[in-house]
């Protein structure tokens, strides 16, 4: 009996409780803390099993909250990258240059809402003559903006009602500068409901949002910018053209008109108005020819921007008019001319060729243009009949005009023969941006020097 007693107590009081102690330890091991020992008792496997069950309770808390925070982390970079994509793909529509801010700029408004669960939405931008806040875009309106200035887009209006934030009207709201460097654009004001906390990288998603937004505006107003400084430059060439050649045959014309009234008041000898009469003749034939030749340039259409894409047109138009080939070498870097340099070459090239298809009866010209030693070098050549001297023709206007567009561009214009025949046009000037790299040496060194 005292064997059995003896047996059963170490079973009951011994065993058993070890047993239980390593089943919570075994599933413990298999990250299982739900299973507890519920030891009873003040010996010392009871205490044991005791701080055994309050290490397991904390530890299933300490999971619990370590998986939420996993989860939350993942949803978290989940949203952010889809964010990103959608800011990515918002990026094609708002540095398009040809659409529309409050177009482009909407949709991947709402798609940011719709994933951070904030909103709405608005941006303002300054008004740079008085800096006052003008509004752009707000997204979810429940009515058109009375800013709108396109009453065909529906951007503001996709969603006819209006977003309520939860807990109060207004919500909180998150102001961010729409600016690039020092240079304030606007504002970006991002509502989301009361008590709503935003995490480190929604608002750094936001700030990127912001800085999209102000990198796509200021491009914007760049490119506005460049079109009318563009659009200045092509009216200030068409006025200075005009001025050169039209303007000055006028007034020639003008001129001669008033000799005519007076040798008529005179009653001069018809034999002397007859010569007045050739004159303006002549005059005439010469500026309607320059009307013609400023109409045709200024109505090429260019299959690409630049020099290059107008001299070719006008060897192909030469070409079709002489019925012979005129070659054209062009080899210059790009952007190395301005507006009013391109201009004057392509019309010194067309009064050359103009003149090779009227008086020099040639079965081959050419047209080169290189950029040699920091100088542009155009070269107009053909096998006709060729000059009789190397001096301009007495009232060539042509080749007058030639050269003082030569002289305009700071450079010289040569008429000479060629040892094979024919004529040569050549025309050397030094272009703006290559007098600056001449210069850039010097200055080089005197700093280098100081």
């Amino acid at each position: 009996m005292v064997l059995i007693i003896a047996l059963y107590d170490i079973r009951h009081n011994l065993v058993a409780p070890l047993r239980q102690l390593m089943v919570l330890a075994r599933e413990a091991a298999r990250r299982n803390f739900s299973q507890r020992t519920r030891l009873s008792g003040s010996d010392e496997l009871a205490m044991l099993g005791r701080t055994f069950d309050n290490m397991a309770e904390q530890l299933a808390s300490s999971y619990a909250e370590l998986e939420a925070r996993v989860d939350h982390k993942t949803r978290e970079l989940e949203r952010s990258s889809q964010v990103m994509q959608v800011l990515h793909d918002g990026s094609r529509w708002l540095y398009g240059g040809g659409n529309d801010l409050c177009t482009s700029a909407a949709p991947m408004l709402r798609q940011v809402e719709q994933l951070l669960e904030i909103g709405p939405i608005r941006l303002s931008l300054n008004d740079p003559h008085d800096n006052s806040q003008i509004p752009i875009l707000a997204t979810r309106s429940a009515r058109r903006p009375e800013y709108c200035r396109d009453h065909d887009c529906h951007a503001c209006l996709i969603d006819p009602n209006p977003m309520r934030l939860a807990n109060t009207e207004e919500g909180e709201c998150l102001l961010l500068p729409v600016s690039v460097g020092e240079e304030m654009l606007g504002t970006l004001e991002i509502w989301y409901p009361k008590g709503q906390r935003l995490s480190h990288s929604v608002r750094r998603l936001l700030n990127a949002l912001a800085d999209q937004l102000a990198t796509a505006v200021y491009l914007q107003r760049r490119i506005e910018e460049e079109q009318q400084v563009s659009l200045m430059n092509e009216r200030t060439i068409i006025a200075r053209e005009l001025h050169d050649s039209l303007a000055q045959s006028l007034s020639y014309l003008k001129m001669q008109v008033a000799r005519l009234e007076r040798m008529q008041s005179k009653n001069a000898p018809r034999e002397t108005q007859a010569a007045v009469f050739d004159e303006l003749r002549t005059g005439l034939n010469s500026a309607y020819r320059q009307l013609r030749e400023l109409l045709t340039t200024f109505r090429l259409k260019l299959e690409g921007p630049g020099l290059q894409s107008a001299l070719h047109q006008t060897t192909v138009e030469f070409s079709d008019r002489m019925g012979a080939m005129v070659e054209l070498h062009y080899d210059v870097p790009p952007h190395l001319l301005n507006p009013n340099e391109e201009i004057h070459v392509l019309q010194i090239a067309r009064e050359a060729l103009s003149n090779i298809h009227k008086h020099a009866q040639a079965h081959w010209a050419a047209v080169s243009v290189r950029f040699q030693e920091a100088r542009i070098v155009l070269r107009i050549e053909d096998d006709g009949v060729g000059l009789e001297n190397d001096e301009s023709p007495p009232m060539h206007y042509g080749l007058v005009i030639m050269r003082d567009r030569a002289h305009t561009l700071g450079g010289e214009l040569a008429l000479t023969n060629r040892a094979e025949g024919g004529t040569r046009v050549e025309l050397t000037f030094t272009p703006q941006t290559a007098r600056l790299i001449t210069r850039q040496p010097a200055t080089i060194t005197q700093e280098n020097g100081n």
